[in-house]
C-alpha cells in the first residue's frame, strides 16, 4: 500500500482534497466545512465579533514560556446578562468563520436560550497558528497540535471571558460542536465539567478507534446509502472497479477511459489507482452530504444527491463501456451539477488550506481511526487495515509513529458511563455515525438519532425541506440544554 495507504486512512474531516497521498475513508468527517476552494466560504456573513485571546503554546510543560493568539467570533444580539447562557463552539479543523457561517442551528436558538455565542478556532487552523507561517515547516512545532492542548485553550479562553465580560461570570457555558468539534464538546465536558454544564457532540465518531468498532462499518454505511437510493445503483459501482481495470489494461483503453470520464489528463497506468481512490472519495463525500435540500458544501449539489446519481446508475449488466459511460453520469452530478466545468480533474486539491495538513498530522499521531473494506459488505475493492504500514508511512511524511490507544486510554472508549449531560447526535445516512454512540448510555449520556440525517444535519440551519426526524431531534436538544441551564441556575440560587 505505501502512499496508498495514508490516503485511505488519513482522510481529513474536513477537506475533501488532502495535500498528501491519503486514501477515501478518513478524510471524510470533516469534509462537510471546509470548500474545496477556501473563496467559495459563504458570501452573507454573520454578525459578530473576531477577537484574539493569547494563550500558551504548551500548557502542560513549564520549560516554554512562547504564546499565541487565538481567533474566537462573539456574537451577542439575543443575549440577556440576566438567566442567559453561553454557547461555545468547540472549532474543529479549519477557519472558525467557515464553521461560524455554517453551523446554523446555534443562531437559530440564539434567543430562545438568550445566549452569547462564541466560536473558538482550534490551534494550528485558521489564523490561530502557534508558530505563524512556519508551523508546519518544522515536525517538531506540530508537537503542540494535540486535542488535548485544543481543550486546554477552550477552557483558557472561557476563564477569560467570564472574567472579562460583565455579567458572564456566573452564566451556564454549553458546548457544541460537530464531527471532530462534536468529539472536543463531548471530550471537553467529560474533561472540564466544572467549565461547561453540557455538551452537544453531533456526528462524534469518539468510537472510531482501536476495535471499538468493526473497521468495516464506515463504507458498510456508505454502500447502505447507495444501495437504499437506487435499485443496482451499489451493484454498479461494486462492478465498475473490474471494469476499469480491464480497461486499463492496455493503451487504448486508457485513452478511452480519459476521454469517457472527461478527465482534464490522460490516464497512465501509474494512474489508476489514483483514479480508483478519486470516484470512491466522491461516492463518501456523496454520503456525508446527502442532503434533503440543494446544498453548496463541498460541491452546489441537488437534493437527496444521492438519488439523482443513482439514476444513472440502475443496470450492472451492461458492457464495460457503457458502465463507465454511466459512472461518468454519476460523478458529472457531483462535479458539474452547475455546468461549469469542462473537465473532471482527478488531482484536484486544496493546497491553499492548513486544515489540511494539520489534520494529517493529527490522523497520523493521536486520532488514528482504522478503516477497511472487504468488497462484500460494501460496494468497495478491498482494503485491510494494515496499522505498520500506516505508521511506515506516518513516519515518512512527518517523522512520527502513530499512539493507536492514546485516545481511549485518555477519553474512556466505551467506558464514559461515570460522566453526565451529553447529547451524541447522529443521523443515520452518515457513514460516521457507525463509530457514534447511538444507544442512552445512561439517563444524561443520551443518543439522538436522525433517520434522514446525514453528517450533523441538526447543526445545519432550518430549512423548510427538513424531514420530521430533524425536527424532532432540535427541539430534544434544545430540551436538554433548556434543563442544564435551569439546572445550573437552581444550583447556584442565581434566578432567571
Amino acid at each position: 500500500m505505501g502512499r496508498r495507504a495514508l490516503r485511505f486512512l488519513l482522510l481529513s474531516f474536513l477537506a475533501p482534497w488532502a495535500t498528501i497521498a491519503l486514501r477515501p475513508a478518513l478524510r471524510a468527517l470533516g469534509s462537510l466545512h471546509l470548500p474545496t476552494n477556501p473563496t467559495s466560504l459563504p458570501a452573507v456573513a454573520k454578525n459578530y465579533s473576531v477577537l484574539y485571546f493569547q494563550q500558551k503554546v504548551d500548557h502542560f510543560g513549564f520549560n516554554t514560556v512562547k504564546t499565541f493568539n487565538q481567533r474566537y467570533l462573539v456574537a451577542d444580539k439575543y443575549w440577556k446578562k440576566n438567566g442567559g447562557s453561553i454557547l461555545f463552539y468547540t472549532g474543529n479543523e479549519g477557519d472558525i468563520i467557515w464553521f461560524c457561517n455554517n453551523t446554523g442551528f446555534m443562531w437559530d436558538v440564539a434567543e430562545e436560550l438568550k445566549a452569547m455565542l462564541v466560536f473558538a478556532e482550534h490551534r494550528y487552523y485558521g489564523e490561530s497558528l502557534p508558530f505563524g507561517d512556519s508551523s508546519f515547516k518544522d515536525s517538531r512545532h506540530l508537537n503542540f497540535l494535540t486535542s488535548e492542548q485544543a481543550l486546554a485553550d477552550f477552557a483558557e479562553l472561557i476563564k477569560h471571558l467570564k472574567r472579562t465580560i460583565p455579567g458572564a461570570e456566573n452564566q451556564p457555558v454549553i458546548a457544541i460542536g460537530g464531527s471532530y468539534g462534536g468529539m472536543l464538546a463531548a471530550w471537553f465536558r467529560m474533561k472540564y465539567p466544572h467549565m461547561v454544564v453540557g455538551a452537544l457532540a453531533a456526528s462524534a465518531p469518539i468510537w472510531q478507534f482501536e476495535d471499538l468498532v468493526p473497521c468495516g462499518v464506515f463504507m458498510k454505511i456508505v454502500t447502505t446509502d447507495f444501495r437504499k437510493s437506487g435499485p443496482y445503483c451499489s451493484e454498479s459501482i461494486h462492478r465498475s472497479w473490474d471494469a476499469i481495470n480491464r480497461l486499463s489494461s492496455t493503451g487504448s483503453g486508457l485513452q478511452w477511459l480519459s476521454e469517457a470520464l472527461h478527465l482534464c489528463s490522460p490516464l497512465t497506468s501509474e494512474d489508476i489507482q489514483h483514479l480508483k481512490d478519486w470516484i470512491s472519495e466522491t461516492w463518501v463525500n456523496l454520503a456525508m452530504v446527502d442532503y434533503p435540500y440543494a446544498s453548496n458544501f463541498l460541491q452546489p449539489l441537488p437534493a437527496w444527491p444521492i438519488k439523482v446519481v443513482c439514476q444513472y446508475l440502475k443496470n450492472p449488466n451492461v458492457s464495460d463501456l457503457l458502465l463507465l459511460q454511466n459512472i461518468f453520469q454519476a460523478l458529472n452530478v457531483y462535479y458539474n451539477y452547475s455546468g461549469q466545468a469542462k473537465c473532471l480533474n482527478i488531482s484536484e486539491t486544496a493546497t491553499g488550506s492548513l486544515g489540511t495538513l494539520g489534520w494529517s498530522y493529527q490522523a497520523c499521531t493521536e486520532v488514528v481511526m482504522p478503516f477497511c473494506t472487504n468488497g462484500v459488505d460494501d460496494m468497495f475493492e478491498p482494503h485491510s487495515w494494515n496499522l505498520k504500514e500506516f505508521s511506515d508511512d506516518c513516519f515518512q511524511q512527518w517523522g512520527v509513529r502513530p499512539r493507536p490507544f492514546w485516545i481511549t486510554t485518555m477519553y474512556g472508549g466505551k467506558n464514559i458511563s461515570s460522566h453526565t449531560n451529553i447529547v451524541f447526535s447522529n443521523g443515520e445516512l452518515d457513514p460516521w455515525s457507525g463509530g457514534g454512540v447511538t444507544k442512552d448510555i445512561t439517563d444524561t449520556l443520551v443518543a439522538v438519532t436522525i433517520s434522514e440525517g446525514a453528517h450533523h444535519l441538526d447543526l445545519r440551519a432550518k430549512n423548510a425541506l427538513d424531514p420530521t426526524s430533524v425536527l424532532l431531534a432540535r427541539s430534544l436538544e434544545v430540551r436538554h440544554m433548556k434543563n442544564w441551564i435551569r439546572d445550573f441556575y437552581d444550583n447556584t440560587g442565581k434566578r432567571h
